[in-house]
């Protein structure tokens, strides 16, 4: 037992004193390639076994003929070690520089395509990573040009809106600072309803400001769904009249949630003037609302004839009226403008979610907030 804990020491001095060469290279080396870094981890293992082989001789007294013998094979090791590190460095060194040319053309073009070819398992990983941050920043600029151009659209549309009324103005107060209003009162009439448009569309504006800055104030509370609905519909009573469009609110569960009621009344609101506005004389506008699972569906269904397909997803952008044109189509619908990004805003920022689809003979507005517990 004795010689036997003699000779593992001889072999720990021999091993240790190759060894700490060894790791002071790789300290020293550690910026270099990895090839290198291969070559030295693949030596210092082999020069280890040869030192602590030749302690261990040198302390037995071998021949010279089986010290010679044992060094061949510790030599023939090392080359072959040596050999296989320098082979797998120059295959990883090869797949890093395909990857650092792949993300190079990532940063240039904007787009990463992994190379081909097999890789390390940490290689690989970190191809899928650059992929997938490929593509959530491809989808990143779709959005940004996606608002950018919803931007331009909306400050040309609004450039436009806020020119007629305030032409209007100025043609008023001009005939009424001249004197040559045949009938002032009516005058003054048309002024407070043209301020009065105009008001709204700069609160409209600065509400949507709020939503997307994420700055809109909440103030929650409990309350029935059918005390939201009934709201609305006392206040777009006048407008359905005038229209001659019947409000039909009759199939409401009273299902609680807890949301912010004025703000909640709102997004009703918008929608039904949305669908008022859309619907033709004697047509109606429905509103609906049900339980399903954990949430809560709301719905304002209306006669406007439908929504062309491709339109459907950018009814809630900000500034989509469904046309072209600036000006309000006559028929089919041609979306809100601003209260259904609103309406979108605000919905999200209750964690619910605002869709649109095509029904028979018009559309339909859902929003799905989640209820309220127990």
């Amino acid at each position: 037992m004795r010689d036997v804990l003699l000779i593992a020491l001889y072999a720990l001095l021999g091993a240790v004193a190759a060894g700490l060469p060894g790791a002071l290279a790789l300290r020293v080396l550690r910026h270099r390639s990895v090839a290198v870094s291969l070559a030295v981890v693949a030596a210092v293992p082999v020069a280890a076994m040869l030192a602590g082989t030749l302690t261990v001789a040198w302390a037995m007294f071998l021949s010279s003929h089986d010290l010679t013998v044992v060094t061949t094979v510790c030599a023939m090791a090392a080359v072959i070690s040596l050999a296989t590190a320098l082979l797998l460095g120059r295959w990883v060194v090869a797949r890093s520089a395909e990857l650092t040319r792949a993300a190079r053309s990532f940063g240039e073009a904007g787009a990463f395509a992994a190379p081909g070819g097999g890789a390390t398992a940490e290689l690989d990983a970190l191809s899928r990573e650059l992929a997938a941050t490929s593509a959530t920043l491809a989808a990143s600029r779709e959005r940004e040009r996606a608002l950018d151009a919803s931007r331009r659209e909306l400050v040309a549309w609004i450039s436009h809106d806020l020119r007629t009324p305030l032409a209007g103005l100025r043609a008023m107060s001009e005939a009424l600072e001249d004197g040559v209003a045949e009938d002032p009162e009516r005058y003054h009439r048309q002024i407070r309803t043209e301020v009065d448009r105009l008001n709204a569309m700069v609160g409209d504006l600065f509400e949507l400001s709020r939503i997307h800055a994420g700055a809109l104030p909440l103030r929650p509370g409990r309350m029935s769904v059918d005390d939201l609905v009934e709201g609305a519909l006392a206040g777009a009573c006048p407008l359905a009249r005038e229209h001659g469009v019947r409000l039909v609110g009759d199939a409401v569960e009273a299902v609680p949630v807890e949301v912010d009621g004025k703000e909640m009344t709102r997004v009703l609101g918008n929608l039904l003037v949305n669908a008022i506005h859309r619907t033709p004389a004697d047509g109606t506008v429905a509103v609906a609302a049900r339980r399903t699972g954990a949430d809560v569906v709301l719905s304002v269904t209306d006669e406007c004839g439908g929504i062309a397909e491709e339109d459907l997803p950018r009814v809630f952008d900000t500034g989509w009226r469904g046309s072209a044109a600036r000006t309000r189509p006559a028929g089919g619908h041609g979306g809100a403008g601003l209260g259904l990004a609103i309406v979108r805003g605000i919905v999200e920022a209750h964690a619910g979610r605002a869709t649109v689809r095509n029904v028979p003979g018009g559309c339909r507005f859902e929003v799905t907030l989640p209820a309220a517990g127990a």
